[in-house]
């Protein structure tokens, strides 16, 4: 009986942590290439390997693993996500960042006006990027039925509060609304260690 009614209150609390939080994530650097810059690297007619599917649909962990570099140092293992891009990014944290001698801009994903150059290199190759290096805007990918249940709307801006061993409120945070999206929010590893992040963190939303 009691496992019964442990197993029930466990059920209650998943669902109103579903329908009042969000789950967050924390995504370590990366790198988004295109089909030239994935020929370059690793060789004409080169397709990347799928390693493990993310948490977005359709969004994957690679087998194949880059280095960057800027003028101070070189950062490597560096993972690549899948699929390709019709643009090459990469997207590291403030302190990636700083130990590779850059300033890279925060931007929002996909918008790479402005970004900074950067080197990518592999035992097979290297290509030297005009554009591409950002620091990710910490951002929630939210299905339009989560949005509408959490009054927001897309390219919105609002703040989040993440529940943990060091709560902490993020500002400036974008709403980004698809309907092939998984409602979570991102933040970075810099991020990540400043609110105390485990796997188990939750947010809530907070309008401006």
């Amino acid at each position: 009986m009691q496992n019964l009614l442990n197993e029930v209150v466990e059920e209650v609390v998943k669902r109103v942590k579903r329908e009042a939080f969000i789950e967050v994530e924390a995504s370590g650097r990366h790198v988004h290439l295109s089909e030239k810059e994935v020929e370059s690297l690793f060789g004409k007619g080169y397709t990347l390997t799928k390693l493990r599917d993310l948490s977005q649909p359709g969004q994957y962990a690679c087998k194949e693993r880059v280095t960057i570099s800027g003028p101070k140092g070189s950062i490597k293992n560096v993972i690549v996500l899948g699929p390709c891009r019709k643009e090459t990014q990469v997207e590291v944290s403030l302190t990636d960042s700083s130990s590779l001698g850059l300033k890279a801009p925060i931007k929002q994903s996909g918008d790479l006006n402005e970004t900074l150059g950067i080197k990518i290199s592999t035992e097979h190759g290297e290509v030297i990027l005009d554009k591409g290096l950002m620091i990710a805007k910490r951002h929630i990918h939210i299905t339009p039925q989560d949005a509408t249940k959490f009054d927001v709307c897309d390219n919105e801006i609002v703040q989040v509060k993440v529940f943990g061993c060091r709560p902490l409120i993020f500002d400036d945070v974008v709403v980004r609304v698809n309907e092939n999206f998984k409602t979570n929010m991102h933040i970075d590893y810099d991020e990540a260690n400043a609110c105390g992040y485990t796997k188990e963190s939750i947010a809530k939303i907070i309008k401006k």
